[in-house]
C-alpha cells in the first residue's frame, strides 16, 4: 500500500474512533425521544402534538448553550493540539460556570412562556385544546430541572467535542436508561406509581439528568479524560476568557438559533393547518432528529480532527480528515434513506394508530427520505468548517437560507400553492442542498488555512 493509502486508512480509523461513539451517543438521545413519542401516542395524539411543540421551544432556548459548547470545543481543541492542558481546563471551568448561571434564566423562560406558547395552535375542538394543556404541563415541569439538564448538556457536549466521546456515550446511556425505565411507570401509573401523564414524562427526564449531572461531575474530576474540571476555575470569572467564549461561540449560537426559530415557524405553519398535520410533522421531525444526531456524530468527529490538526499547523491532514468524513457519511446516508422508505409502513405504525396521521405520513415519506442525503452531507461539511474556524460563514449561510427557504418559500408552498405538508419538506430539501453546495465550495477554496483563531 502506498503512503497516501496508509494516510487515508489512518484517517478513516481515527475518524471512526471519534465519530462512531459520538454518533451512537447523539443518536441515543433522539431514540429516547422516539420512545417518548410512542408513549405519548399511547396517551393521545394530541399529547404527541402538544409536547412536540413544547420540545421545539426547548430546542430553541438550548441553542444558547451551543455558544459555550462550540466555542469551548473550538478553543480547547486548539490548546490540546498545542499540548497546553492548563488553558484547556481553564476554558472548561469558565464554560461550566456560565452554563450554570444561564440554566436558571432558561428555566424561568420555559416556565413563564408555557401559557403563551400553545395559543398558536388553532382551537377547533376539545382534542386540540388537550394538546395545549399537555404541552403547557410538560414544559412547566421540565423547567424545574433546567439547573441539571443544561449543565449536563454543556459538559457532555464539550467532552464529546474534544474527542472523549466514549465517556459521553456511557453517561448518556445511563441517563437514557433511567428515563426509559421511569417514563411509563410515571406516565401510566404502573407498578403502584401515580398516573401523572405528561408530568410523569417530564419528571422521569429530570430525575435521569440529575443522575447524569453527578456522573459527569465525577468524570471531570477523576482525570480519566483529557480535561479536568477545577472548582476554582468554575467559581472565579475571568472576563477575558468569557469574552473569548462569546466571540468564538456567538456565531454558532446565532446560526443555531436562526435555524431553530425557522423550524419553529414552520411548525407553526403546520399547526395552522390543524392537529393532524402538526402531529404528522412532529413525527417526521422526531425521525429526522434521530438520523441528524447520527450525522452530527460524524460532523463532530471531523470538527475535532480538523480543529486539532489546524492547531498543530497540519492543514493538509485537516483537509484530508474533512473530505474523508464526507465520503463516509455519503454511503451511510444512502443506506439510511433506503431503509426509511422501504420500511415506511412499519416505522409510522410505531407512532400512531390514527389513520389520518398515518396516511398523511405515507404520502410524504419519499420526499422525507430523499431530503436526508443533502442533510447528512451538510452536517459533515458544517463540522469541517467549524473545526477550521469558519463560524461566521456558517452563521450567515444559515440565516440567509432560513429566511429564503424555511420562512418565506415554505409559506408560499403551504398557503399560496396549497402543497401543505409535502411543500414544507420539499422546501426543506432545497434548503439543505443549497447550503451543502455553498459549504463544499467554501471548504475546498482553502481560505480557512490562512485564518487565525
Amino acid at each position: 500500500m502506498s503512503d497516501q493509502g496508509y494516510k487515508r486508512l489512518s484517517t478513516i480509523k481515527e475518524l471512526l474512533k471519534t465519530s462512531l461513539p459520538a454518533a451512537l451517543d447523539m443518536t441515543s438521545q433522539p431514540l429516547v425521544w422516539l420512545y417518548e413519542a410512542f408513549l405519548l401516542g399511547r396517551l393521545s395524539f394530541s399529547a404527541l402534538g402538544g409536547v412536540g411543540l413544547a420540545f421545539q421551544l426547548v430546542l430553541i432556548t438550548m441553542t444558547i448553550i451551543i455558544t459555550f459548547v462550540i466555542g469551548s470545543s473550538l478553543i480547547i481543541n486548539r490548546y490540546l493540539g498545542k499540548k497546553d492542558s492548563w488553558q484547556a481546563n481553564h476554558i472548561l471551568g469558565q464554560s461550566v460556570m456560565l452554563g450554570l448561571v444561564l440554566s436558571v434564566v432558561i428555566g424561568i423562560i420555559w416556565y413563564i412562556s408555557a401559557p403563551v406558547l400553545f395559543k398558536i395552535i388553532k382551537e377547533t375542538d376539545q382534542t386540540v385544546r388537550g394538546a395545549q394543556i399537555y404541552g403547557k404541563h410538560y414544559l412547566q415541569t421540565i423547567a424545574f430541572f433546567s439547573p441539571v439538564i443544561i449543565p449536563s448538556f454543556l459538559a457532555l457536549g464539550i467532552i464529546r467535542g474534544t474527542g472523549d466521546s466514549r465517556y459521553a456515550l456511557i453517561i448518556n446511556a445511563v441517563i437514557f436508561g433511567i428515563n426509559v425505565f421511569l417514563a411509563p411507570l410515571l406516565m401510566f401509573g404502573e407498578l403502584g406509581f401515580p398516573r401523572l401523564e405528561v408530568v410523569g414524562l417530564a419528571l422521569s427526564k429530570g430525575i435521569a439528568f440529575s443522575v447524569g449531572f453527578l456522573l459527569t461531575l465525577f468524570l471531570l474530576r477523576s482525570r480519566k479524560c483529557c480535561l479536568f474540571l477545577s472548582f476554582r476555575e468554575t467559581a472565579t470569572p475571568n472576563w477575558e476568557s468569557v469574552k473569548e467564549l462569546f466571540r468564538k461561540g456567538l456565531p454558532t449560537t446565532v446560526e443555531q438559533l436562526s435555524w431553530s426559530i425557522g423550524q419553529f415557524i414552520v411548525s407553526g405553519y403546520a399547526a395552522r393547518l390543524g392537529v393532524i398535520v402538526l402531529t404528522t410533522h412532529q413525527i417526521l421531525l422526531l425521525l429526522q432528529t434521530v438520523m441528524s444526531m447520527c450525522y452530527q456524530g460524524f460532523g463532530i468527529g471531523s470538527m475535532t480532527m480538523v480543529g486539532k490538526n489546524v492547531g498543530a499547523d497540519e492543514h493538509s491532514k485537516a483537509e484530508r480528515a474533512g473530505l474523508t468524513a464526507g465520503g463516509l457519511i455519503f454511503f451511510f446516508v444512502l443506506a439510511i434513506a433506503w431503509g426509511m422508505y422501504a420500511f415506511r409502513v412499519e416505522i409510522l405504525q410505531i407512532f400512531t394508530k390514527n389513520q389520518d396521521v398515518f396516511k398523511l405520513g405515507i404520502s410524504v415519506i419519499f420526499i422525507f427520505s430523499v431530503v436526508q442525503i443533502p442533510k447528512a452531507l451538510n452536517a459533515v461539511l458544517t463540522g469541517n468548517l467549524r473545526g477550521a474556524g469558519e463560524l461566521h460563514w456558517i452563521m450567515w449561510a444559515t440565516i440567509v437560507s432560513v429566511l429564503i427557504f424555511e420562512v418565506s418559500t415554505s409559506w408560499v408552498a403551504v398557503f399560496v400553492c396549497h402543497f401543505a405538508l409535502a411543500g414544507i419538506w420539499i422546501i426543506h430539501g432545497f434548503d439543505e442542498a443549497s447550503r451543502f453546495i455553498c459549504h463544499f465550495i467554501r471548504f475546498r477554496t482553502g481560505k480557512w488555512k490562512l485564518r487565525s483563531i
